[in-house]
């Protein structure tokens, strides 16, 4: 009914002694204020239909035209109530750092969340992909790879979740210290007279940096394959590295496809935001409804989330 509204002026009936008339404008703005992609692909599905116009009272078959452009129509509206077929991507450092860390909800389940943020009406869920790496603890919390462990252990209760790993490095560097400003203003100073600038380089203390590496590259590469491959029509990712803009841009460019990002960032990426189809924020209630519950059970036995979590 509602649809009969929008066919009505764009395609109006075939009536004796009319010619071809151009395009209606009033498709054009029909496409140009469609807001979701399911609405654009029924402009483009339509458009073929509109940009014929009325047939002549000269054509060999009107009744025949008639019924295929019913048809087309037709298939387009069903076309349009199709759900697009989504695909998470999770950067797991990223998306702990920037929604998890320092709150209540790192018992998270990474579906439900997609699932609050992707309602079904527009999305269905086809597959999630979390990748992360296998931490080394810290010798102030020699506990965190059990916890870690744990918690791989409850996704991998989640159907159509895939853990992929990375690798996680740890080294000794040594980095300038930061030193208050005066002490600064004094360095800047002493390193004008070639007598004192011994004292006026700055100082630096070994400090045991972890980095995680892997995760961006595979997640990059993961996201080619399936636009290549077609398995989605819609991509999320939630991340906020900028490294990620040249497989985003292909995507979209290259593939046709729509690339969503969620993030728990108070500041997303600007470089991401401005290549992506949409931008939508995991936000503390989101986290709240998407925890585990407690205990899990899996095939071997029954699991509780850490204590300290």
């Amino acid at each position: 009914m509602v649809m009969s509204r929008f066919l009505s002026p764009l395609a109006p009936r075939p009536s004796p002694g009319l010619t071809r008339l151009p395009p209606s404008p009033v498709s054009q703005v029909f496409l140009s204020s469609a807001l979701s992609p399911r609405c654009s692909r029924l402009g483009v599905a339509l458009t073929s239909q509109i940009q014929q116009g009325p047939f002549s009272a000269s054509s060999p078959s009107v009744a025949s035209a008639k019924r295929r452009r019913a048809a087309h129509i037709r298939a387009a509206l069903v076309f349009q109530t199709r759900d697009m077929k989504t695909i998470v991507y999770v950067d797991g450092f990223n998306f702990y750092y920037g929604a998890c860390k320092g709150t209540p909800h790192r018992w998270v389940n990474p579906w439900r969340v997609a699932e609050l943020l992707l309602p079904s009406p527009d999305h269905e869920l086809v597959a999630l992909f979390y990748f992360t790496a296998a931490i080394k603890p810290q010798p102030h919390d020699p506990g965190q790879r059990q916890r870690q462990q744990c918690y791989w252990r409850a996704l991998r209760t989640v159907p159509h979740l895939t853990l992929v790993e990375g690798t996680f490095l740890q080294s000794r560097k040594k980095m300038p210290r930061v030193e208050p400003r005066w002490i600064r203003a004094l360095q800047r100073r002493l390193s004008h007279w070639p007598r004192f600038r011994r004292w006026a380089a700055p100082r630096t203390v070994d400090v045991l940096r972890s980095e995680e590496k892997g995760s961006d590259v595979n997640l990059a590469t993961q996201l080619l394959l399936d636009a290549m491959d077609h398995r989605f029509d819609c991509a999320a990712v939630v991340s906020n590295d900028s490294d990620l803009l040249a497989p985003v841009r292909a995507a979209r460019q290259r593939f046709g496809k729509h690339v969503g990002l969620l993030t728990g960032h108070q500041r997303p990426s600007r470089a991401l935001t401005a290549e992506v189809n949409f931008v939508k924020h995991i936000r503390d209630g989101v986290m709240r409804l998407s925890q585990f519950p407690s205990p899990l059970s899996d095939a071997n036995g029954t699991f509780h989330k850490p204590a300290t979590w």
